[in-house]
């Protein structure tokens, strides 16, 4: 039996949460074995064992028992959604990947995270 990929999201984040909007219509139309949770969940953030604000600095998945972050984790997921594998494939190229890794860690993770910290600091 294959065992259930979990997904970890910052559901406050409107990109962020949009774009798992999708992944999730897509594995609920196929009854795929995907798990969503937002880290606003306390008992399922605490399941994870990543502290609040490392899972909020990025994407992460969790699939047979191996943790991945960042676009290691995109990669796990599209490979798990059929509509998605085509960009898995894309990705997963040799410099392709290395740009996407480059553009996601150094640009899109940190302004978004920051978008986040700004978000917090105005609820509280």
């Amino acid at each position: 039996m294959k065992q259930e990929t979990e997904v970890l999201y910052n559901g406050s984040c409107p990109i962020c949460s949009r774009e798992v909007v999708h992944y999730a219509r897509l594995t609920e139309r196929q009854a795929l074995a995907i798990r969503y949770d937002d880290l606003a969940d306390s008992d399922r953030l605490a399941a994870w064992g990543i502290a609040p604000d490392e899972a909020a600095k990025r994407l992460h998945v969790r699939k047979d028992g191996q943790t991945y972050a960042g676009v290691p984790a995109f990669l796990v997921l599209w490979r798990d959604i059929p509509q998605m594998r085509w960009l898995a494939r894309i990705v997963e190229t040799p410099g392709v990947h290395r740009l996407a890794c480059m553009t996601y860690d150094h640009v899109l993770a940190p302004v978004l995270y920051r978008m986040h910290l700004r978000r917090m600091r105005r609820r509280s």
